[in-house]
């Protein structure tokens, strides 16, 4: 779940946005009695900044997003929206300096900072410059990660999809919305509880899903054959848009590609209440008899400083986030986990897949844990302070201290940037990624069309490996990622062209494909590596949910 959220910019991309069809017009839609105007760029129209809900500010902070009204004002759909509130977040040290390397030796770029306010419910839509209202072509909803605490639509360029939908002969359309984060989406506490307004940044997400069965045809797209695709925070939250409501899709998307997110083990929402009353301290509302409606009050530079006080993805605790999806009693009545137990998942055809190395990017916040004991008190503290020591010891059985068996995997005895370094990274790696994702394959087994895989690609990046984030450059890149993602949104299977045959999973048959580097861009191996230790956590998180 990364804060980190990327903007992919490879060398020579620019130029496959020559405009083939020399100068045209602003692209236009009508959307009720509005005509919104668009841009034209190259080969695709942009439609940026549509917005979908009312603005959530004054009295509707806090509150489940609500609906438009019929649009009745003409407007331009130029510019991205503003993101929603970003926690402020800061990378350590020896990781910043990792950042600053891999930019300058790939030529890719990551965007920490972009302009946010609370005013920020928007969406984009990219289609063909020729498509027809009647073009009823497949739909992609894209949903970005950023932990739960950042991220916003304008650092992915989404014409990057549609061209090479495109060049594949199977044009689609392709969504982004925004969607509230942090204490703003998913503030947690009994007053939210009872106020029935948890898990406020997916609701945002469901609403724009809806907007789109409303309102894609305008563009070309066909609202029956939507996908909702997502990476980190963004794929759990495709995850748990699958969970929701029984598992009962509603008819707003056909089919989900997950990039390192699966659903999460996750406790009841008032899991978060120090962070809900830290904030009510912070901003003068302790005194008051309302503090859910106190909050609602605050100016918004009050409460985003207040905001800031709380641990982001960075700090010591890492992903045991402050701020993330909880069981609501509304949008998730259970454990993620044990809904995808209880066969509360929509029957549509999936992809999830993970970075071999998930956890590296967060584990140098905890460069000080240096011994065996360390580790120990670090996990009971932070991640399970409900476990048994006995627990605890056997945990670290699995996951022990032998750097040959840490993360970055397969790296022997490099990388070993501390004594425990490794060992943190692939205990994070598993406990949050890995093992959430190889729960929902197996349960899921036999009754709907699956496949999944690893990136193992940037392998050689020091301490790092093949990161967090790291397959987006596959996507976002106009790489082989893309063409079997496209290809998945066209026909509900990723597989054609020249890319390798990439075979379903079942539990008889696990079947995995691999993103490589070097001279062999892709193979198949089999999802059984680390079976006992994953095993072994997936237990832990079932009983003591984060």
């Amino acid at each position: 779940m990364s804060q980190i959220t990327l903007l992919l910019f490879l060398a020579g991309l620019a130029g496959a946005y020559a405009n083939p069809f020399g100068e045209r017009s602003s692209p236009t839609v009508t959307l009720d009695s509005a005509t919104v105007t668009g841009v034209s760029s190259g080969s695709v129209n942009e439609f940026l900044g549509i917005p979908f809900a009312q603005p959530p500010i004054g009295n509707l902070r806090f509150r489940l997003p609500q609906g438009l009204p019929p649009y009745n004002t003409s407007f331009s759909a130029t510019t991205y929206g503003h993101a929603c509130p970003q926690q402020a977040a800061e990378l350590p040290a020896v990781l910043g300096f990792l950042v600053e390397a891999f930019e300058y030796s790939t030529n890719n770029t990551f965007n920490f900072v972009i302009p946010s306010a609370e005013d920020c419910l928007t969406l984009n839509v990219i289609a063909p410059a020729d498509v027809a209202p009647d073009s009823k072509l497949p739909v992609v909803v894209w949903i970005y990660g950023g932990g739960f605490e950042g991220g916003g639509t304008n650092q992915y360029n989404g014409s990057v999809i549609v061209e090479k939908a495109i060049s594949l002969g199977i044009p689609a359309v392709y969504v982004s919305m925004n969607y509230r984060v942090s204490a703003f989406g998913f503030l947690a506490s009994q007053e939210v509880k009872d106020a029935g307004v948890g898990n406020l940044g997916l609701q945002d997400q469901r609403l724009a899903l809806h907007w789109v069965q409303k309102y894609i045809g305008a563009f070309g797209g066909d609202p029956t054959k939507v996908t909702i695709w997502g990476q980190s925070a963004g794929a759990i939250s495709v995850a748990l848009q699958m969970v929701t409501n029984s598992g009962n899709p509603e008819g707003l998307f056909q089919a989900a590609f997950m990039q390192s997110g699966s659903p999460i083990p996750v406790g009841d929402i008032t899991h978060g209440q120090k962070y809900y009353d830290a904030l009510v301290y912070d901003t003068g509302c302790s005194s008051a008899s309302d503090t859910l409606q106190c909050l609602r009050g605050v100016p918004y530079e009050t409460l985003l400083d207040a905001m800031n006080q709380s641990p982001v993805i960075y700090s010591y605790q890492s992903l045991v986030l402050a701020w993330l999806p909880r069981v609501d009693g509304v949008f998730l009545t259970d454990d993620p986990q044990k809904l995808v137990q209880q066969g509360s998942v929509a029957d549509v055809p999936f992809v999830t897949g993970d970075c071999d190395d998930e956890g590296t990017f967060y584990s140098f916040s905890t460069l000080n844990i240096t011994t065996d004991t360390q580790f120990e008190e670090y996990v009971q503290t932070y991640w399970f302070p409900n476990a048994t020591s006995t627990t605890i010891q056997e945990l670290m059985q699995y996951y022990p201290d032998n750097i040959i068996q840490g993360s970055p995997f397969d790296t022997g005895v490099l990388n070993a940037l501390t004594p425990q370094f490794k060992r943190l990274a692939a205990f994070q790696s598993d406990v949050i990624f890995q093992a959430p994702r190889r729960l929902f394959l197996q349960n899921r087994s036999g009754k709907q069309a699956l496949w999944t895989y690893v990136n193992k690609r940037f392998k050689t990046v020091p301490f790092l490996g093949s990161f967090h984030g790291s397959d987006i450059f596959n996507v976002y890149g106009g790489q082989d990622m893309a063409s079997y993602l496209v290809r998945f949104v066209s026909n509900l299977d990723p597989n054609g062209g020249t890319d390798l045959y990439w075979p379903q999973y079942t539990t008889a048959e696990p079947n995995m494909l691999e993103f490589l580097d070097g001279l062999i861009p892709q193979a198949l191996t089999e999802d059984t590596y680390r079976v006992e230790a994953m095993e072994f956590l997936t237990n832990v998180t079932l009983t003591y949910p984060l």
